[in-house]
Order: structure tokens, then C-alpha cells, then sequence
């Protein structure tokens, strides 16, 4: 394969990757231009793009790090949904932002991270640490917990309160449920699905979902109640028992990205 056929692969990702760092369609595909047109100015550079996806992240990368320029008055090209997790992006400092980006949306290993910033392992772990910490701060909210199990909606405040937030209320019922709401429109919702009296936690969502759209996580035993193919499935649902990790990546996503499904 040539390495034009090589490099033609990954642009598409290139691109994602470029818009998101930027947060401007327009000018992530410039400095992607300008990538390409330094690799074929530079034989040395364009021979190291036969390795794959790495070597042409690091030449984009440190070419953006030389002309880093943040895009504040230009729109977004792309969906309301991607234009808010863009917006969201911008509020990271650009070296945290570009270590998330890499290592979540393109799925790079952190020595891979490394190698395409040129810094050191232990900074990218540690950039992607402020980088989440950055986006828990600028997402603090509200969380109702609807869940009947007594010592699992105490371990799930205690957790919800660790990363920053504040409960807005906690039901074990969908009437609990309806008063909370009536009361303190919440900015997340945790739920279970089978309920103390026998109700719905899937009618409790859909009642706060009338009222105000909000991110919802499913926590259940019965994750096959969702998964039947009748109905819109859920992008977060946790199977009991849960790990914490796994409640605060969900957590963190949702907020993140201001609806509960992920960027695209």
C-alpha cells in the first residue's frame, strides 16, 4: 500500500480529532492541510507515516503546538449535540484537552499519547487526571437517585458528593420520585428500574424527562429489561453489582457531553 492509501485511512480520525482539539471544523482541516503539505515537503517525515497512526499524530500535533491558535468567535460545523461537547472541550486548558482527546476519543494508550506530545508517560496520566478534574468542576450539579435499596443509595450519595455534586433528592418509589422533581429539577438522574412498591424506575424517568431533559444512568440487576429491542435503549446502563469506577466514567461522560448519549 502506498503511503498516500496509508495516510488516506486515518485521516477521517485525523480530522474528528483535529475538530475537536480546535473546536472549529474549518480550522482543524487547515492545520490538517498544513500536516500533509509539511509530510510532502519533508521525506524524512512522509516515510515515517508508513508506521501508522502515530507517527501522523505527532507531526500534527507538534505542528499545532507552534501555531496554536483557539477558535473562540468561529461556529462549530456539526450537530448541536457535537457543538456542545466542543464547547465543553474549549473550557480545558489545550495541553489537558489534547491528552483526553487522545486517549478517550482516538483511543491511544498513554505511551502512544506520549509519544505523539513528546512528553513523558507519567504527564500524559497526569494532564488527563486535570483534564477530568477540569470537567468535574465545570459540571457539578444536582443528581436525584432513585434506587429502593437503602444501602445503595447511601453508597451512591457518598459517591455522587465525592466527584463535587450535590443530591437534589433521593425516591424509592415513583411517587418519591415526582415529589422530588416537583420540588428540585435535578441535572442527573440515577436510576434503578424495579422500584419498593412495586413501580417502575422507567415511568420515574419518564415523568422527570417531562418535566426537564436531563442525562439518565441506569443502575439495575435487570439490565435485560432494557436490552429487548421494544424501546430506545439506553447509552448508560450499569449492571448491579457495580464497581464505583464504573459510576464515575459514566457519570463524568453525561455530564460531559450534556445528554445521554455519546459524541459521535
Amino acid at each position: 500500500m502506498s503511503i498516500g492509501a496509508e495516510v488516506a485511512a486515518h485521516l477521517p480520525f485525523l480530522r474528528r480529532y483535529a475538530r475537536a482539539l480546535t473546536g472549529s471544523q474549518k480550522t482543524g482541516d487547515t492545520f490538517v492541510q498544513a500536516t500533509l503539505e509539511a509530510a510532502i515537503a519533508d521525506e524524512a517525515l512522509a516515510a515515517t507515516l508508513r508506521e501508522g497512526r502515530v507517527p501522523l499524530y505527532r507531526a500534527f500535533s507538534k505542528l499545532w503546538a507552534s501555531a496554536y491558535l483557539e477558535v473562540g468567535q468561529r461556529k462549530s460545523v456539526g450537530s448541536a449535540h457535537e457543538e456542545a461537547a466542543q464547547s465543553q472541550l474549549k473550557r480545558i486548558t489545550p495541553l489537558n484537552r489534547q491528552a483526553l482527546l487522545l486517549t478517550t476519543v482516538e483511543d491511544f494508550s498513554n505511551a502512544q499519547a506520549a509519544t505523539i506530545m513528546d512528553i513523558d508517560e507519567a504527564d500524559v496520566e497526569a494532564l488527563v487526571r486535570e483534564a477530568i478534574g477540569e470537567i468535574e468542576r465545570e459540571t457539578a450539579t444536582s443528581v436525584l437517585i432513585i434506587e429502593d435499596e437503602p444501602l445503595i443509595s447511601m453508597q451512591l450519595e457518598d459517591l455522587v458528593k465525592s466527584l463535587g455534586h450535590d443530591i437534589c433528592g433521593t425516591a424509592a418509589t415513583r411517587t418519591q420520585a415526582q415529589e422530588v422533581v416537583a420540588g428540585n429539577k435535578p441535572g442527573l438522574v440515577l436510576a434503578d428500574i424495579q422500584l419498593a412498591d412495586g413501580s417502575s424506575g422507567l415511568d420515574a424517568v419518564d415523568d422527570v424527562l417531562e418535566i426537564t431533559s436531563v442525562p439518565v444512568i441506569f443502575i439495575t440487576a435487570y439490565p435485560e429489561r432494557l436490552l429487548t429491542g421494544d424501546r430506545p435503549e439506553p447509552t448508560y446502563l450499569i449492571t448491579k453489582p457495580f464497581q464505583e469506577n464504573t459510576v464515575r466514567a459514566a457519570i463524568s461522560q453525561a455530564l460531559f457531553f450534556g445528554s445521554s448519549r455519546p459524541l459521535d
